[in-house]
């Protein structure tokens, strides 16, 4: 049974085109360096010791934690700042007075940061009786509001009564109140303090703050000090034996959690300094003690600017009387955060940090657990240097494979993953994606159809269902049925090009396909359902640069029903076959089609991930084809070629031995013994 182009083999459901997004694919085996690829699962031996390795680091960060935090913030202020002493290095100012200098700028921004948060939150706490009015006012104009519909006193009895219900001693009926015995009132003894204890009780309170801030500070200050010392010592104790990953992973983590942090700072005060100013211009109180907020908060993933915008709304709430202020201020919190998200961040750094976004949720409630609310702000640079460290270290590949942003499957095992699953839809999905930047016949060649060789291979030996199978063809035939409105804009845009050429007297490149107008070709699947599928993309292809295509299924070829197909108004018959062994079939099918078909050019495909070593045109030659090609853009080019059909040649036969003429000799008879 013949079919057009836009209708393979199979039911296929023509699906509208969804809105496309950007694919970056990255091979994440390829920046290793490696003569070989790293397995990303380890082998079964060492799965034990691995976890119990990992769980016996994850106790360690637990409970050595009130050492382990100091040191890993020094890490990471050293990773921030190192780029900035390099650089005032390369201006000529000696070592120690530009480690010196660095340090004592970063964490003097930070002191005077924090006593203007301190003296901010005090001069809050001293105002917030003033706002009391304002806010039972509120209260009392929503408890009016629902007075009509009683929600509110619905609301407030059902919270007291659950109240109730919550404190009542076990063992009580229930039943109407009783009165009770008034509460006995609370004395409270107050014994005057001594100035001593009273100053005792102030600075002990501080002494860990700033013991563990001294720490830090001594400790950044001899890391950056003592940097390449440091690098050569560790990359003797972990990585002698490979100088050249090591250095890579060091150069990788620096670069990125110092670039992260770094980025990170200066979004964030893009992003405070407009909000402290905004939130000042509408009128609302310590509105630098706001901005400051936003700019350390921004620092916690996802929760950090709802927090920060929480604060701010609630002081809105208590200053005005009506609701006006605490829309603007809402509006302005919006307004910022989608600038931040959709200019800022991406013209600055995007997504260098290498995490995928479930990864950051993930981390973020991971540190929290460990390390409390510090943990969840240096969560972010923590996991990149985990990822860096997976990416680097093949016993951990697992991190990079779990926390990591780049896709774990090539284009085309995703691919055929999705098939095999039976959603053509996000396979569709994908393709799409890939084809903002790609041809079709690119995305045919290099990824759908090595894609079907993975099945095929599967089905070769023996992993492949035919339920799975007859599920791969029907999904393909649905993602080439679901590409056709992407098959005719690239060919509205070809004719387009073609039309400014030939205006400007110049000719098509030499890597594109030959113009197909006017050439009708069929395109047949070799022995099984996934070579169908092959076919029809091939025939799409072919439809783009302006043939006129059909496909047909594998059995159409069959002796029987061969002569069912009009294979006089084709110029060219070309043959997919994904099974490389198929070689005498495809024999077959070249006599057979020449014999059916008079003056038809017939070429085969032979479909492969690699060009083959053996030659196409001697190939070619011993089948009797026109043409053998191993890929799309050589099968494309096979089948809209002028060259006149290769005649039958006359099949060898072999030739039987004649019986000879002449009578044998009779034997001669023995002679009776005795």
């Amino acid at each position: 049974m013949l079919r057009s182009a836009s209708a393979p083999c199979g039911d296929a459901r023509l699906t509208s085109r969804r809105q496309a997004r950007r694919l970056q694919v990255v091979d994440i085996r390829k920046s290793q360096g490696l003569a070989g690829q790293i397995s990303l699962q380890p082998a079964a031996r060492t799965a034990l010791p691995t976890f119990a390795a990992t769980a016996a680091m994850v106790a360690i960060l637990y409970f050595a934690r009130d050492v382990l935090l100091p040191l890993a913030i020094a890490i990471l202020l050293t990773f921030a700042l190192a780029p900035i002493v390099s650089w005032l290095r390369r201006l000529g100012v000696p070592r120690l007075a530009s480690v010196i200098a660095c340090v004592m700028a970063a964490f003097g921004m930070v002191a005077i940061f924090s006593f203007v948060v301190a003296s901010q939150i005090g001069e809050v706490a001293q105002n917030l009786p003033t706002y009391q009015s304002n806010i039972l006012e509120k209260v009392r104009s929503l408890k009016e509001t629902g007075d009509g519909t009683g929600i509110i006193d619905r609301l407030s009895g059902v919270i007291e009564r659950v109240g109730q219900e919550i404190d009542k001693p076990e063992g009580t009926s229930v039943g109407p109140r009783q009165p009770s015995r008034p509460d006995p009132l609370l004395v409270e003894i107050f014994t005057p303090q001594r100035p001593i204890e009273t100053l005792k009780n102030l600075i002990l309170p501080l002494i860990g703050p700033l013991a563990t801030a001294g720490l830090v500070i001594v400790v950044v200050i001899f890391m950056l000090l003592e940097r390449e010392d440091l690098r050569d010592r560790f990359i003797r104790l972990v990585g002698y034996g490979d100088l050249h990953r090591t250095t890579e992973a060091l150069q990788d983590a620096g670069r990125r959690v110092g670039q992260y942090l770094l980025m990170q700072l200066v979004v964030n005060v893009a992003y405070g300094v407009p909000i402290g100013i905004g939130l000042w211009l509408l009128g609302i109180p310590n509105a630098v003690l706001w901005g400051l907020l936003a700019i350390v908060l921004r620092f916690v993933p996802y929760i950090g600017p709802a927090i920060a915008m929480i604060l701010p709304l609630f002081l809105a709430l208590a200053v005005a009387p009506g609701w006006s202020l605490v829309l603007w201020a809402a509006a302005l919190f919006i307004v910022m955060e989608l600038i931040i998200n959709n200019v800022i961040e991406p013209w600055l750094y995007g997504s260098r940090t290498g995490l995928s976004p479930l990864a950051i949720i993930v981390a973020a409630i991971f540190w929290t657990w460990l390390w409390g609310p510090v943990g969840l702000v240096l969560s972010t640079p923590l996991t990149v240097c985990l990822v860096v460290l997976g990416k680097h270290v093949p016993q951990f590949a697992f991190l990079e494979v779990l926390f990591g942003n780049e896709p774990v499957l090539d284009p085309k095992e995703r691919l055929y993953q999705r098939l095999l699953a039976g959603d053509p839809e996000e396979a569709t999905d994908h393709a799409e994606e890939m084809l903002e930047t790609e041809y079709l016949v690119d995305f045919y060649g290099n990824v759908a159809i090595p894609a079907l060789l993975l099945g095929e291979r599967d089905r070769a030996r023996g992993a492949l269902t035919d339920e799975q199978r007859s599920r791969v063809a029907a999904s393909a035939a649905t993602l080439v049925a679901n590409l056709n409105e992407i098959a005719n804009e690239e060919a509205e845009e070809g004719d387009d090009l073609d039309a400014e050429d030939a205006e400007a007297g110049e000719s098509a490149e030499e890597d594109e396909l030959p113009d197909g107008s006017g050439k009708s070709v069929l395109c047949i699947g070799g022995r099984g359902d996934l070579d169908d599928a092959a076919a029809a993309m091939l025939a799409q292809v072919l439809t783009v640069q302006g043939a006129s295509a059909s496909t047909a299924c594998h059995t159409d070829v069959d002796p029987a029903n061969i002569r069912n197909l009009p294979l006089g108004t084709f110029q060219t018959a070309v043959v997919g076959f994904l099974n490389s062994d198929s070689l005498n079939h495809g024999r077959y099918v070249v006599r057979r089609l020449k014999r059916a078909g008079k003056d038809l050019r017939v070429g085969i495909v032979l479909w492969a991930d690699e060009t083959p070593g053996r030659d196409a045109e001697k190939l070619a030659a011993e089948l009797n084809a026109d043409f053998v090609a191993y890929d799309m853009t050589s099968a494309a080019t096979g089948a809209l070629s002028d060259t006149p059909p290769v005649p039958l040649k006359a099949p060898k036969r072999m030739v039987r031995r004649q019986p000879s003429s002449r009578k044998r000799p009779a034997a001669k008879a023995k002679a009776p013994a005795g």
